[in-house]
């Protein structure tokens, strides 16, 4: 099969041809329609995992996919062939990404079906940026009210983050620069939103919006420290980073450690509420599998929201 895999790392991801994954027990086998770029496989092709996780060469890339099941391993429930389904790969080794024709993914954890109105090319953007951006909205828990930051609104994370955040009631502050970021942030929801140019002084800015303080921080991008000092006393701040409490202790707020969970019940949500409209998938450019080295080179030049790659 065609897929986007890498021989060794650091190194650019390529088009190759791989052999097809076959399903081992608890498994499913899905065709993949559409998968999507994410920073994870970014920092995997830089070689940044190296250490962290186990490296399986040729090393196929990709974390999102949406597509149809073709074949069932044993044990393997709640699935039937012809499904249409989407989710994140969830393995503990990297190497069978969803970057190709085929992909093979546990039944049991980061994978639900597709709900009626929900397009094939949206679910396979939107499981792991979903996730992070439902996980860390969760997290910090705004009221209906409350001042939410988000750092890192252009993303795909971000993008998604900003229409969660507003949905809750909540009066979002999103970082972007002037212009086409702007514009982008300011139409993911019909909610008012400010924005704040990060190239300039941001804290400065925020506190002209929020004299006292922000209730919650998302830490998708920048110092996450500097962001938990632009906080209120007991506010919060969720981090996909690696942002820890001992990072601001002493400043009395509280600090969450995301790692997206994309089990089934969080993939159905997101699904619902993009089915239903009530969350819009943020997919602003759209490349082919033979194309994906481009797809690549344009999320590392920062493109807003995610890019998606159509794989059969």
């Amino acid at each position: 099969m065609r897929a986007v895999a890498l021989s060794e790392v650091p190194a650019a991801p390529a088009v190759a041809e791989v052999e097809a994954p076959r399903p081992q027990a608890g498994e499913l086998l899905v065709k993949v329609a559409v998968s999507s770029v994410n920073g994870f496989d970014a920092a995997t092709a830089a070689g940044y995992l190296q250490g962290m996780m186990e490296h399986r060469f040729p090393l196929v890339v990709g974390k999102d996919f949406a597509g149809t099941i073709e074949a069932l391993g044993d044990g393997a429930e709640g699935f039937a062939v012809g499904d249409a389904v989407f989710g994140v790969v969830m393995k503990p080794h990297l190497g069978t990404g969803s970057l190709a024709e085929y992909v093979t993914v546990q039944a049991a954890y980061g994978v639900t079906t597709v709900p009626e109105g929900l397009a094939v090319a949206d679910a396979g953007a939107l499981g792991l940026a979903g996730t992070a951006a439902l996980n860390s909205v969760d997290a910090v828990a705004p009221d209906k009210g409350e001042t939410v930051l988000v750092s890192g609104a252009t993303g795909g994370v971000g993008a998604l983050a900003v229409q969660l955040a507003a949905a809750r009631g909540a009066r979002v502050i999103a970082t972007a620069r002037p212009g086409a970021e702007a514009d982008f942030v300011t139409g993911l929801t019909d909610a008012d939103v400010a924005v704040v140019d990060f190239t300039g002084d941001l804290a400065a800015q925020v506190r002209a919006l929020a004299p006292e303080g922000v209730d919650t921080v998302v830490h998708l991008a920048g110092d996450g420290a500097q962001l938990a000092g632009l906080l209120r006393p007991g506010g919060r701040i969720a981090s996909t980073l690696g942002l820890t409490q001992d990072a601001v202790d002493g400043s009395g707020v509280t600090v969450h450690s995301i790692m997206a969970d994309p089990n089934a019940q969080t993939l159905s949500a997101l699904a619902e509420q993009a089915a239903s409209g009530a969350l819009r998938v943020p997919v602003t450019a759209t490349y082919l599998l033979a194309q994906a080295p481009e797809a690549f080179a344009a999320f590392d030049a920062g493109a807003l929201g995610k890019i998606a790659v159509t794989c059969s």
